[in-house]
């Protein structure tokens, strides 16, 4: 019997299911990393699996089933031009699933899904995001102080009026 292997349902219907698995199957090819939930994460990963799969071919009909899919061309031209000869020589497995605790509110587990290989990038990623972080609060830093600068020259400048000077 056959009972109950039909895949993931996630509580969704076919429509909204398929909309899903779209829209995270191509945030995942252009970030190289999701947190979702442990079901969308395993719901995912045959997808992903297979758009790999169409990458590493590179043909036109390989690029047109995965434009047919993915929401993006910037996904799909990730895919074929970085992604699929990153794993070429690799027959499956490109993808992995670390769990990453529970989610506040209902305490659904959560997971991380990302591509075999992808640290380096990650790294890269959050060194950038670090250096434009310390260089909006340098230029932060820069503005309050011209700030604090022009209003002391402001206050300096013209003297609040005496009593003496109020009399003549």
């Amino acid at each position: 019997m056959r009972h109950k292997v039909a895949g993931y349902k996630l509580g969704r219907t076919t429509s909204h299911r398929r909309s899903l698995l779209r829209n995270m199957a191509t945030s995942l090819i252009v970030e190289e990393r999701i947190e979702t939930t442990v079901p969308k994460a395993k719901a995912l990963r045959p997808i992903v699996e297979k758009m790999v799969t169409l990458g590493k071919k590179g043909n036109l009909q390989a690029r047109r089933q995965a434009l047919a899919y993915l929401m993006t061309d910037e996904a799909v031209n990730k895919l074929f031009e970085t992604i699929g000869p990153r794993f070429g020589d690799r027959e499956g497995g490109f993808t992995r699933i670390t769990r990453a605790g529970w989610q506040k509110g209902d305490g659904a587990e959560k997971a991380f899904i990302e591509f075999i290989g992808s640290e380096k990038l990650i790294e890269e990623k959050k060194e950038k995001r670090a250096e434009a972080r310390a260089k909006r609060a340098a230029e932060t830093k820069k503005a309050m102080e011209e700030a604090e600068a022009q209003q002391a020259q402001h206050d300096g400048g013209v003297e609040p009026a005496k009593d003496e000077d109020k009399k003549d």
